[in-house]
């Protein structure tokens, strides 16, 4: 399947919110397709190159589809939408239109079904309890109480100030008990280093 790119400084997860402001030309006509189509688009972590300008060089190989939640025109008179992360891809081949969009053939990612979560998860589920509390998480819409380990897991990779490599790392594991144990190395390591 053929999906529209938008290469970003960040690391989109399933069923995460994310809210961004469109400016560019390629960008606004991107998501007037998507909206008039009721697809959605495909975020993708900038390895190398800039969000602005040029199409990105390098970017990660696995990604997460966008689908639009909410559009508003912002204060500042440019377009502001809220988008789901949707199903994880990996991308086959991309190129580079004219106007600078990158198009690439994606194949969907299978997600395992979810499991309830376990006595082993309890501080990673009280971990996200606390940041839905943070006022920018709440203003999200994230926020409520994770049943499921997938939830748990995506929520987490998503909302703890991770580096994109390690975010880029959760993100290509396809079960969630793996992304959750791998989530409490990398809590332990950063408390080691505090």
């Amino acid at each position: 399947m053929n999906l529209p790119l938008f290469p970003l400084n960040t690391v989109l997860f399933p069923g995460c919110v994310l809210d961004l402001q469109i400016f560019e030309a390629r960008y606004l006509d991107m998501i007037s397709r998507c909206m008039k189509q009721g697809s959605g688009f495909g975020v993708v972590c900038i390895v190398e190159g800039e969000e602005v300008g040029e199409a990105a060089s390098r970017f990660a190989a696995i990604g997460c589809e966008a689908v639009v939640r909410d559009f508003q025109q912002r204060a500042n008179g440019l377009l502001g939408i809220r988008v789901e992360g949707g199903r994880r891809f990996r991308v086959e081949r991309a190129q580079v239109l004219p106007d600078q969009l990158t198009v690439a053939e994606v194949q969907w990612l299978q997600e395992p079904p979810d499991s309830p979560l376990q006595a082993e998860h309890a501080d990673l589920a009280a971990l996200h309890a606390a940041l839905a509390e943070h006022p920018l998480v709440a203003g999200l819409a994230m926020a409520g109480v994770v049943t499921g380990q997938q939830q748990l897991a995506n929520q987490l990779a998503y909302l703890l100030p991770l580096e994109p490599a390690q975010k880029l790392q959760l993100l290509q594991l396809d079960e969630p008990a793996l992304r959750l144990e791998q989530l409490h190395a990398m809590l332990e390591m950063l408390q080691g280093e505090a």
